[in-house]
């Protein structure tokens, strides 16, 4: 038999292929404060072995970019349905800047759920943990309702990057986007941001509020 796997694979599954996917938001009003935000990955590779990049981020008027990272990670299947992800994680902002190595999976749960989850570990040695989840729900064959979930962690305070232990932040998003065609939807969407204990309580001593709610109007590519 393994002959036999070997020969399919060699047909079927060496063969190298990519993709780019980008979701931009052109105008993100907060507490009317125009900005913008991205999120978007591609990958390179085979069915066994890809390379990822991943970038997220925003900005708004007031603060310029708020936040800034970009990911590189090695990505190879752990079964039918979950990748196991390793790599580096670079955050160029907010300053000053940080390294990480990243440690993760990504796949599909049951009821078709896209989840993820990502540990960080800084070159000081903090660790840090991010969970993201998922879900299209088809209206018609052109307008898809997505729901969307992070949250992000943190096993230790930094204080003077206002930054508490535990649960950091949560951000809840519900996105309606129309596929002119499959590569190309625009949307319209609303998001709910709050920071959480220690967070939450540094945030509001430097005169921030602790959460924010934004109304989105976007853009998703794929390729």
């Amino acid at each position: 038999m393994a002959p036999v796997r070997a020969n399919m694979y060699n047909e079927h599954g060496g063969m190298i292929s990519s993709m780019f996917l980008l979701d931009l938001a052109a105008a993100r009003l907060r507490e009317g404060e125009d900005g913008y935000q991205w999120d978007g990955e591609a990958w390179l590779g085979d069915d066994l072995n890809r390379i990822f990049l991943k970038s997220e981020g925003e900005s708004y008027s007031s603060e310029g970019i708020e936040s800034a990272e970009v990911q590189a990670l090695y990505s190879r299947p752990i079964g039918p349905y979950f990748d196991i992800q390793a790599g580096v994680r670079h955050d160029f902002k907010p300053e000053p800047s940080k390294t990480y190595f990243a440690l993760g999976f990504e796949g599909l749960a049951p009821y078709w759920n896209e989840i993820e989850g990502t540990l960080f570990i800084s070159e000081d040695g903090d660790l840090l943990g991010r969970f993201k989840g998922r879900y299209d729900q088809l209206i018609t064959q052109r307008f898809i309702l997505e729901s969307l979930a992070e949250f992000n962690f943190s096993a230790q305070e930094e204080k003077d990057s206002g930054v508490g232990s535990g649960l950091i932040d949560a951000e809840l998003t519900l996105k309606i986007r129309y596929e002119v065609k499959r590569e190309v939807a625009p949307y319209l969407g609303v998001s709910w941001k709050s920071k959480f204990g220690d967070t939450a309580q540094f945030a509001r001593d430097s005169g921030e509020s602790k959460d924010h709610s934004s109304l989105l109007f976007g853009l998703r590519i794929w390729m």
